[in-house]
């Protein structure tokens, strides 16, 4: 409920102000050359009033203009935890393009879910939905995500590993049925695909609407413990990993990386299989 009133507040906020300030406006100017205007409202410097409202007006415009622009950074870098701010925008588009490529995705996930949910009863621009998450392929051996050994060499554990593979399984399966969901309904077209690659997860990878690129690198030496006394875990924590951000608004090379990130993401993509719960390869 709070994300669809933030929703309503953010389409209907301008337009309710700009009328404000232009009522003002109006109503002062009219006071001031009126006579029976001005004397209902008892004012004496309507005019003063009526430009001070102009010049509100728009001063409203630029700073809308300006906070749109800052809104996200052109260049630079942000943390994991900050990805709802650039899954916002992605959705404010009329075709929304996210693609990824890491470990399990989790701290986009969350996100995600969120939005679907929300466009099931406030789609609000958007019409075309298509989220594509490449994730290792969990099914073969890996010395990342993998056991310490006593010496600190990485052991590959099947067990560890199938976990990580249902976690990766559940958020498909959901984001899949969110998105079929809101195909149903029949105002948005909805598609939402895992797919394998083989290798560590080493990059962390987004990509949004096309136009907007995060990249950073897991630690890959990241430890974990499960439970008590249990044996650790060579284990990347996502939500930690810094990412670097281009944009389409950057640098002429920032557009040059973006078409590269663009292109490879694209080659990943058709190369990648499906996962086993999914039953077949593309």
């Amino acid at each position: 409920m709070g994300q669809v009133l933030r929703r309503y507040q953010d389409r209907f906020e301008p337009v309710v102000t700009r009328v404000l300030l232009i009522g003002i406006f109006v109503t002062g100017l009219t006071a001031q050359f009126v006579r029976p205007v001005g004397d209902a409202l008892e004012g004496k410097a309507y005019l003063g009033g009526a430009l001070l409202s102009l010049v509100g007006y728009v001063l409203y415009d630029a700073v809308k203009d300006l906070s749109t622009t800052l809104r996200l950074p052109t260049r630079g870098q942000v943390k994991s935890r900050e990805l709802g701010v650039f899954v916002s925008e992605a959705f404010r588009a009329r075709t929304v393009d996210i693609r990824f490529l890491g470990y399990t995705g989790e701290t986009l996930y969350n996100e995600l879910y969120h939005r679907l949910e929300g466009l099931i009863e406030d789609p609000g621009p958007t019409r075309h939905v298509t989220i594509q998450v490449l994730i290792p392929d969990f099914g073969q051996p890996m010395t990342v995500p993998s056991r310490v050994g006593d010496t600190g060499a990485p052991l590959d554990d099947p067990d560890f590993r199938k976990r990580l593979e249902g976690k990766c399984q559940e958020y498909d399966e959901t984001l899949s049925t969110l998105a079929e969901r809101l195909t149903a309904v029949g105002r948005v077209s909805a598609h939402c695909e895992y797919r394998v690659y083989p290798g560590i997860p080493r990059d962390k990878i987004c990509i949004f609407n096309r136009e907007l690129v995060l990249h950073g690198l897991y630690d890959v030496m990241a430890r974990t413990v499960l439970r008590g006394a249990a044996p650790e875990y060579y284990d990347p924590k996502g939500y930690r990993t810094d990412l670097n951000v281009w944009s389409l608004e950057g640098a002429e090379d920032s557009k040059a990386l973006i078409a590269t990130w663009n292109r490879h993401l694209d080659n990943l993509w058709s190369l990648a299989a499906a996962p086993p719960w999914r039953g077949s390869t593309p």
